[in-house]
């Protein structure tokens, strides 16, 4: 006979659901309620340095588009510094700069962009160096948890970056660099599963 348990079952894995963007980005979904978004922009008018736009598509195992996808994006600033206490020079942060967005793609194609400045090489651990980039979140159904992955830049350079030197395989590490398209655009796609999966971090 199986041993009775005297305790709670443990609950089933949960996803992030269809309701995602009504909750996060209700803007997105329809939902007028607020009278500036959360998360809608990265940097504002003020903020100086390279004005970029980022565009892609997440896609699945079998190449289709993942729509429902949303992405938080974090970043520091032209000079390298994060709008966070925890970064020692966070007072001299852009002016204007927020640091982080929330991104969706359009429900119909499944593109995402976004507009922002490019970010400086920022100190790591060690004061090692890191080259510039961008941190993505990516939550969406069918993902139990929230994936981490980076966004480097083709036309900088990435050779000694700490971060990408820990992806033993090199060609891999090229899931992680976005095409210059020229005059400040950028192509980036995450593919979850399958041939040319995008390299995610555990963080």
């Amino acid at each position: 006979m199986p041993q009775e348990l005297h305790y709670l079952k443990e609950t089933p894995s949960q996803t992030a659901g269809p309701y995602v963007h009504i909750g996060l980005a209700p803007g997105a979904a329809g939902f007028d309620i607020y009278r500036q978004e959360l998360g809608h922009d990265i940097v504002g008018p003020e903020t100086p340095g390279q004005r970029i736009r980022v565009e892609g598509m997440v896609t699945d195992g079998t190449g289709a588009p993942v729509k429902d996808v949303l992405i938080e994006v974090w970043q520091a600033d032209g000079q390298g510094i994060y709008p966070h206490p925890e970064d020692p020079r966070h007072a001299e942060v852009a002016r204007d700069f927020r640091g982080w967005a929330r991104v969706v793609p359009d429900f119909e194609t499944g593109v995402f962009s976004f507009e922002t400045i490019k970010p400086g090489p920022v100190q790591g651990r060690n004061t090692r160096m890191m080259a510039p980039h961008l941190s993505l979140w990516l939550v969406a159904r069918g993902i139990n948890i929230g994936l981490q992955t980076r966004m480097y830049f083709e036309d900088e350079d990435n050779a000694a970056d700490p971060v990408l030197n820990l992806i033993e395989q090199a060609p891999r590490r090229q899931t992680l660099i976005a095409r210059h398209l020229g005059e400040g655009r950028y192509r980036f796609d995450i593919r979850l599963q399958g041939e040319g999966e995008t390299v995610f971090l555990d963080v």
